[in-house]
């Protein structure tokens, strides 16, 4: 064989070698059961629970990812993740937990205004299990979570008015 000949061969085993570790890689990553959970954080001015037209993205909060033994409620893992520019946060868990209640949790806000942090409305439940029906390759979404502003603004009454929102004792 010419000198040429060899190389093309070398650079074809190489690239074969390369190709099947890869592969081997995504394999087992599947089988350790791995997932990205992402999601977004937000300020809600008005404090109406839901996102409005002047709710903002809060760049730079703190969520973690709490995992509880649904029987035990033992805490089985704690990831922290920081929100981007436009207020989404992405965390890699490594495996399952089929045995588990997992929940993205505020912990900080970077925007003293809008920090307050509502009890039970401070969170999202997402599934960190294969088993379940699920048919996303181990990305969850996680429903948005808001900060609150200590006193809403001015113009919330007229926003919400405009959702035709009202009290039902006030409702004739």
């Amino acid at each position: 064989m010419t000198q040429q000949a060899n190389q093309s061969t070398m650079v074809a085993l190489v690239a074969g070698v390369a190709v099947a570790a890869v592969l081997a890689g995504v394999a087992s990553a599947e089988k350790a059961g791995g997932f990205v959970v992402t999601g977004r954080v937000y300020c809600d001015p008005c404090r109406a629970g839901f996102e409005t037209n002047v709710s903002k993205s809060v760049a730079g909060a703190t969520v973690e990812v709490v995992c509880r033994h649904f029987e035990a409620n033992k805490e089985t893992l704690k990831a922290e993740a920081t929100t981007d520019d436009f207020g989404w946060y992405k965390l890699e868990i490594d495996q399952d937990h089929q045995e588990e209640i997992c929940e993205v949790v505020l912990k900080k806000s970077p925007d003293p205004a809008c920090a307050e942090i509502e009890e039970l409305r401070d969170r999202a439940r997402v599934p960190l299990t294969s088993n379940n029906g699920i048919k996303q390759k181990g990305i969850r979404y996680a429903n948005p979570i808001a900060f609150f502003r200590k006193d809403p603004l001015k113009e919330c009454g007229a926003i919400l008015q405009k959702y035709d929102l009202k009290d039902a004792s006030d409702t004739p």
